[in-house]
């Protein structure tokens, strides 16, 4: 079994892969001063629920948050006796090496996605992720990450909103049943859905136009079928990208 490990800002997610299938995935906040016995005390006791009988043998990690990489380590290390794989590290090679600016440090989330993206789909592709940050990832026909756009992610927006302008309420995001808002919530809504899915539209005709080849845009994260719906933007919603980026890449790092 292998224990794929995704760490973004906001949110640490846990699957558990047995070769064919995800058994089930675990989440929980991204915390820098989380222990590696913290980790292993809200881990064994949600597994219990899924009634497993676990035998992880490897460990694989993709971190946005560099802090949390030593103690997710000893965290492999103390209960899985196993040293993790770490997108990004020297030791953790790629399918296909990204091409971007010389000295770039490219997101291991993007890699990863990109790795998930290019399997699934194959090459020429946009992949739009809807995280902390909303983030256009660009692959090459070949499978190289070759640049993307980084845009603020909904909810932050949704949270600038709030926190810089006094009048306005803290709001979650919906799609509204209408563009002309007759109510602060129903204006605030409209701004951000439709602007997003003006922004989508935008990046994504300007990249094709850029690339001039006809390319997919697939789309992923949290807030991603929200969006999925709005006007065909996307060819393709996968939920578990990420997660399957993880196993291509351990994978590739076993068999090479």
């Amino acid at each position: 079994m292998l224990l794929a490990i995704d760490c973004g800002n906001t949110n640490t997610v846990f699957s558990i892969w047995d070769g064919e299938k995800f058994l089930c995935t675990l989440r929980t906040s991204t915390h820098h001063a989380r222990t590696a016995d913290a980790y292993f005390t809200w881990f064994s006791t949600l597994i219990k629920h899924y009634e497993l009988e676990l035998d992880i043998k490897d460990v694989i990690i993709s971190s946005t948050v560099p802090r949390v990489v030593f103690n997710l380590r000893v965290f492999a290390d103390r209960f899985f006796d196993c040293r993790p794989l770490v997108v990004g590290k020297s030791d953790c090679h790629l399918p296909v090496d990204p091409r971007v600016d010389e000295g770039t440090i490219v997101g291991p989330d993007r890699l990863v996605n990109t790795a998930g993206a290019f399997n699934r789909h194959g090459g020429d592709l946009i992949v739009v992720d809807f995280g902390t940050a909303t983030t256009f990832d660009v692959v090459s026909k070949d499978g190289a990450y070759v640049g993307g756009v980084i845009a603020p992610g909904v909810n932050l927006s949704l949270e600038a909103l709030h926190q810089a302008a006094a009048a306005l309420p803290h709001i979650d995001i919906a799609k509204p049943q209408k563009v002309i808002g007759t109510n602060t919530v129903a204006c605030m809504q409209s701004g951000v859905f439709w602007g997003y899915v003006g922004l989508v539209r935008e990046i994504c005709d300007r990249i094709k136009a850029e690339r001039d080849r006809p390319m997919k845009v697939i789309s992923t994260g949290g807030l991603a079928p929200l969006f999925q719906q709005s006007f065909a933007l996307f060819d393709a919603f996968e939920d578990d990208l990420t997660m399957h980026g993880l196993t291509v890449i351990y994978d590739y790092n076993k068999e090479n």
